[in-house]
């Protein structure tokens, strides 16, 4: 069990750093999707070890919430990206309606 908590915190604090430092949106939603699977880490691995299905079920919720976040992050990353022809996440926040 201790690797696997290692396992998933190391997971969880490179896709920390990743969502801090880059300044790419596509970067960024890798970084969160690797914070997102560290997390469903942790919940398979205590699931496993205190023989509670909860964490399997919440895993796969969690899955589902990702691919939805997925979905919708892409949709706007392509919205900006034809609308100025640059990803950069500073002209994200100088985007009006």
């Amino acid at each position: 069990m201790f690797y696997f908590t290692t396992l998933a915190a190391v997971l969880f604090s490179i896709g920390a750093a990743g969502v801090l430092i880059k300044r790419n949106p596509l970067v960024i939603f890798m970084s969160i999707e690797l914070m997102l699977n560290a997390v469903n880490l942790s919940f398979i691995t205590y699931s496993r070890y205190l023989h509670y299905l909860d964490g399997q079920v919440y895993a796969f919720l969690l899955i589902t919430i990702a691919a939805a976040e997925v979905a919708v992050g892409l949709a706007i990353i392509v919205a900006m990206y034809r609308h100025k022809a640059d990803v950069d996440i500073d002209a994200a926040g100088r985007m009006k309606g």
